[in-house]
C-alpha cells in the first residue's frame, strides 16, 4: 500500500473531482439500464512500440493510434508488476503486489489471502447489473470462464506451434519467432476478434462489459508472412543501446534481471538474430493492431458506438536488447511502460496525458465513469480528474514492484528504483529517456532521492509462492537475496 499521505490525496482527489467529471458519463448513467458499456482491449507484452508512443520509428499501429486520437492517451502509464500474472491481478483487483503478496508468475489470485474472496473487475460489474463477456487472455489466460457470465475460451492461446522451432533451437517452445502460420484464420487473436465482433453485433438488454484479450505480441513472435513483409529484413532498425549501459547498475539489479527463460542478449548478437527478432516483434505488433482495428470498426458500426467506453492497455513492456537483455522481468522503463488509452462514450478526444499512472487505476476509473460506487480500499485511484484535465496536479508516482521490497517509482520526469537490499537507481527522463545514466550517486540528487524514498510502499506483504512451480523470477530473486546477504557479511 502506498504511504498514508498519498492515500489521503487519492481520497481527496476522488471527492473533489467526482461531480466535475460526471458529464463524462452519458446522461442518466447512474440508472442501471442507461449506464455506458465497457469494451476492454487487452494486449499481451506490448511495450511502447506504437505510433502514438513513438517507441520505435518503424512501429505500425494505425488502429491503436486512431483510438488514441479518439480519447486520452496516457503516455506515462506503467504496469504494477513486470510479469503477466501479478500485473493482471493488480489490474482486476485494484490492489498492488505489495498489498496482495502476488509478485511472481505463479500462483494466481486465489492463492493470496487478500484476493481469494475478493471480486475481480468483471465479477463486480456483473454484480452491478452488467452482462460480462470475454475471450482470450485477461486475468490469467486459461480457466477465465469462471470470472465471466459468457466466455469464448482461450481460442488457441499462444498457438499454433510449428513441429520444429523456426529460429531459436533451445529452451521453451514459446521462445521462437518467424513467419507462421500461413493462414491468418489459424491465429488465436483472429478468432478472439471474430468472437468480440459477433458479440457487438448482438442486441444487449443490459449494459455490457466485453473483454477481447489478445495474445500477441507475446512469444512465440509468430504472424503470417504478410505482416513480416511490412518490415523488409534489410531495413529493420535496432533499438538504441549502449555497450556500457549495465556498468552503473547495482549488483542486486543484475541478479534480479538475469533474463531467463529468454535467450541471453549475447546469443542474439552471436547468432545474428537480433534483427530477425526485432522484425518478428514489429510484425506481431502490426498484426495485433489489425485485430484491434477490426473490433473497433465493428463497434463503430454497431448500435453501441455512442454509449461504450473503450479501454486499451498492455500488461507490461518488453526488452528487445535494451540494457543487453530480452523480455520482461525488470524495473526499467522498457519493462514497465505500457500503452493505456481511454476513449468513447463522451470522453474528450485527442488528449495526451503525461502524468504517471498505472494499470491499477483502471478499475476505480471504470467505476466512476459508469456511475458505480467507488471501492474504498482500492490502491488505485480514478483517472477521471486527468480525463477532465490532462495537466491537473497529480502528486502520486506510478509504482511498479518486482519481487518483495524492490520497487520502481515513476514521476512525470524522473524514474527512481530501489531494490530490496537498499541499492538505488535514478534517471532523468527529460535528459536521458533511454536510462543510460544512473544518477543515484550524484550528490546533487540526494534531496530528490529522499523525496522518492518517502513515497515507497509502507506495506510489503510476504510473497505468496507456488507449491508446484518455482519460476525463473523466483530463482532470480532468491539469488539476488543470497548474494546481497553475502555482500553484507563482507
Amino acid at each position: 500500500m502506498l504511504s498514508q499521505h498519498l492515500r489521503c490525496f487519492s481520497c481527496l482527489a476522488l471527492s473533489l473531482f467526482f461531480l466535475a467529471t460526471q458529464p463524462v458519463c452519458p446522461a442518466g448513467a447512474a440508472e442501471p439500464g442507461k449506464r455506458p458499456n465497457v469494451l476492454i482491449l487487452s494486449i499481451d507484452d506490448l511495450n511502447d512500440w506504437t505510433g502514438c508512443l513513438g517507441g520505435h520509428p518503424q512501429a505500425r499501429t494505425p488502429n491503436i493510434d486512431r483510438l488514441a486520437r479518439r480519447g486520452t492517451l496516457f503516455s506515462n502509464a506503467h504496469c504494477q508488476a513486470p510479469i503477466c500474472t501479478p500485473s493482471r491481478a493488480s489490474l482486476v483487483t485494484g490492489l498492488l503486489p505489495s498489498t496482495t503478496g502476488l509478485y511472481f508468475l505463479q500462483p494466481g489470485l486465489t492463492a493470496s489471502p487478500v484476493t481469494k474472496s475478493r471480486q475481480t473487475l468483471p465479477e463486480h460489474f456483473a454484480a452491478a447489473g452488467y452482462h460480462t463477456m470475454g475471450a482470450g487472455k485477461f486475468i490469467k489466460g486459461n480457466g477465465e470462464e469462471k470470472y465471466f457470465q459468457q466466455h469464448g475460451g482461450a481460442l488457441g492461446g499462444f498457438g499454433p506451434i510449428p513441429p520444429q522451432k523456426l529460429a531459436y533451437p533451445d529452451g521453451l517452445k514459446l521462445w521462437d519467432w518467424g513467419p507462421f502460420p500461413a493462414d491468418e484464420a489459424d491465429m488465436p487473436d483472429t478468432r478472439i476478434a471474430d468472437w468480440a465482433i459477433a458479440r457487438l453485433a448482438e442486441p444487449q438488454e443490459k449494459p455490457f462489459l466485453l473483454v477481447a484479450g489478445f495474445w500477441r505480441p507475446h512469444v512465440p513472435m509468430f504472424a503470417p508472412q504478410k505482416w513480416f513483409d511490412l518490415f523488409p529484413a534489410d531495413e529493420v532498425k535496432l533499438p538504441e543501446t549502449r555497450d556500457d549501459d549495465r556498468a552503473d547498475l547495482p549488483p542486486y539489479a543484475l541478479d534480479l534481471t538475469i533474463g531467463l527463460p529468454a535467450p541471453r542478449h549475447e546469443w542474439f548478437v552471436e547468432h545474428e538474430q537480433w534483427d530477425d527478432a526485432v522484425r518478428a516483434y514489429l510484425a506481431s505488433v502490426a498484426y495485433v493492431d489489425h485485430c484491434v482495428g477490426r473490433v473497433l470498426t465493428a463497434l463503430e458500426a454497431s448500435p453501441h458506438a455512442e454509449n461504450t467506453i473503450v479501454v486499451l492497455f498492455s500488461d507490461h513492456g518488453w526488452h528487445l536488447g535494451e540494457k543487453q537483455r530480452w523480455a520482461k522481468r525488470s524495473l526499467w522503463n522498457d519493462s514497465t511502460r505500457v500503452p493505456l488509452i481511454i476513449a468513447g462514450a463522451g470522453q474528450p478526444a485527442a488528449q495526451v496525458c503525461g502524468r504517471p499512472v498505472g494499470l491499477v487505476d483502471i478499475y476505480p476509473t471504470l467505476l466512476q465513469l459508469t456511475g458505480l460506487p467507488p471501492i474504498t480500499d482500492h490502491d488505485g485511484q480514478s483517472l477521471a480528474p486527468l480525463l477532465a484535465d490532462p495537466t491537473a496536479d497529480w502528486e502520486r508516482p506510478a509504482l511498479t514492484t518486482f519481487g518483495p521490497k524492490s520497487h520502481s517509482l515513476r514521476s512525470t520526469d524522473w524514474h527512481y528504483i530501489r531494490y530490496a537490499d537498499g541499492s538505488e537507481e535514478l534517471y532523468d527522463h527529460q535528459a536521458d529517456p533511454h536510462e543510460w545514466s544512473n544518477l543515484a550517486a550524484d550528490p546533487g540528487q540526494q534531496s530528490r532521492l529522499a523525496e522518492f524514498r518517502e513515497q515507497l510502499p509502507t506495506r510489503n506483504a510476504d510473497p505468496v509462492l507456488s507449491q508446484t512451480f518455482t519460476g525463473w523470477e523466483v530463482e532470480a530473486w532468491q539469488t539476488a537475496e543470497k548474494n546481497a546477504a553475502a555482500r553484507k557479511e563482507k
